[in-house]
């Protein structure tokens, strides 16, 4: 424990201040993360590179959140919170620092590998952390809060795209400047730290047993997501859109989240979830035939198809963690949220991997028929779980909060008690 912090100081719930800090700086990071994310594919396809390169580059990262997964932990567990979040931070800058010495795509791919690991770590440290920090009765508001200002970060990132020199080096200083700033509030907050944190293990089968239709939905949305977001800029860079129509796509995707969670997550707080999953997936899978449809036309009719269709996949997302919340015990939901983690990284991470083979040999816009596949399959698994397993009735079921697949599950890291660890 820290020289001069109380037992009643621990106890006592910390203020809204202290806990904008996390929220603020992950914000700041989105920005940077956002427009790395958009011009890393379009300066390589500028420069004459193969799709291929940029499929390659998006499974780099994927993997490289796979190992933050089983990493994160035993950093924190050395160095505490606030300095790992420092750590990841400056990772995160070395990476779009890689990025700046000029078009190498296999530097990019390690840097990009080194991002991976670094963001899924990030979420991990401010996730766990706002959890030990806030109680019960304000937790959905402000993890809501938290995802919807990394989402607008990151459509803020998409767009700075547009503004631009996509000849230079402005992208990776921008990216640079960005990450430092996220390190200020962090670095400067009186947030009080969790004790030190055991390891959370993942335990997949236990998961299954607790909620196959969970642990489906994390295999499946990992793969949609990392697909629809990784390799919507690679395909329209190939089809011929310009820099300024990709940021565009890019930038209004985000708003699929906010017209879509909250209106299918209030509906799942009142009746079986497994209902609007199956409605919400079917919603993937339609969109991704209109993408196909109306792949190549008009840029105002694609960007509402991918408005929606993102949408749609990180509602599936959100609701896939939450009915598995609510098939949990409370002695369970550390197995649990780190066993989707773990099952959300590996399928991002192999779902872009098959992707950018079959986009070598069929095209970029194979990404496409993947999602509408996992979509659809996805969808008739839980129509079959619902024939076979009762309902959890709504007034068993927890709150929905909105959330992004572009961020990590929630990861209830096992806390060691007082006696056991101390404050860093």
């Amino acid at each position: 424990m820290e020289r001069g912090t109380s037992e009643s100081d621990i106890s006592a719930p910390a203020p809204l201040i202290a806990i904008a800090s996390i929220i603020i700086s992950m914000a700041l990071v989105a920005v940077g993360n956002g427009l790395m994310f958009a011009y890393i594919p379009v300066r390589l396809g500028a420069e004459g590179f193969s799709p291929t390169w940029a499929g390659l580059v998006i499974t780099g990262l994927s993997a490289g959140g796979v190992a933050g997964c089983i990493l994160t932990g035993p950093l924190v567990r050395r160095v505490g919170h606030a300095r790992a979040f420092m750590v990841l931070s400056a990772l995160i800058a070395l990476s779009n620092a890689a990025v700046g010495f000029g078009t190498y795509p296999v530097l990019w791919i390690a840097a990009r590998t080194l991002y991976g690991f670094a963001i899924c770590g990030l979420f991990i440290v401010a996730q766990s952390w706002l959890n030990d920090a806030i109680d019960n009765s304000v937790r959905g508001r402000v993890i809501a809060i938290f995802n919807v200002s990394y989402i607008g970060g990151l459509g803020v990132g998409y767009y700075t795209l547009s503004l631009i020199d996509m000849g230079g080096t402005q992208a990776a200083l921008i990216g640079i400047a960005f990450t430092a700033l996220s390190i200020l509030p962090v670095g400067m907050t009186r947030l009080r730290q969790p004790p030190v944190p055991k390891s959370a293990t993942v335990a997949i089968r236990k998961a299954w047993a607790i909620s196959p239709v969970g642990v489906a939905g994390m295999l499946a949305v990992g793969g949609m997501s990392m697909s629809i977001t990784g390799f919507a800029p690679i395909h329209a860079t190939a089809e011929g859109y310009s820099q300024q129509d990709v940021a565009l796509l890019l930038s209004a995707m985000p708003l699929g989240t906010i017209l879509l969670q909250i209106p299918f997550g209030w509906i799942s707080d009142r009746t079986d979830r497994r209902y609007v999953l199956i409605f919400v997936s079917l919603i993937v899978a339609i969109c991704g035939v209109l993408a196909l449809g109306f792949d190549g036309r008009a840029l105002a009719i694609l960007v509402v198809v991918y408005i929606f269709w993102d949408g749609a996949a990180e509602t599936v997302y959100s609701l896939a963690s939450a009915h598995a919340s609510d098939r949990a015990a409370k002695d369970d939901m550390v197995a649990l949220s780190s066993s989707l983690l773990f099952a959300w990284s590996l399928s991002g991470c192999l779902v872009p991997a098959f992707v950018t083979g079959l986009s070598a040999v069929f095209g970029t816009q194979s990404f496409i028929y993947v999602v509408i596949a996992i979509a659809a399959a996805y969808s008739g698994f839980v129509i079959w779980r619902v024939l076979q397993a009762k309902p959890v009735p709504a007034d068993e079921t927890g709150i929905f909060t909105p959330m992004t697949a572009q961020a990590p599950p929630p990861v209830e890291l096992a806390f060691s008690s007082a006696e056991e660890g101390s404050l860093s």
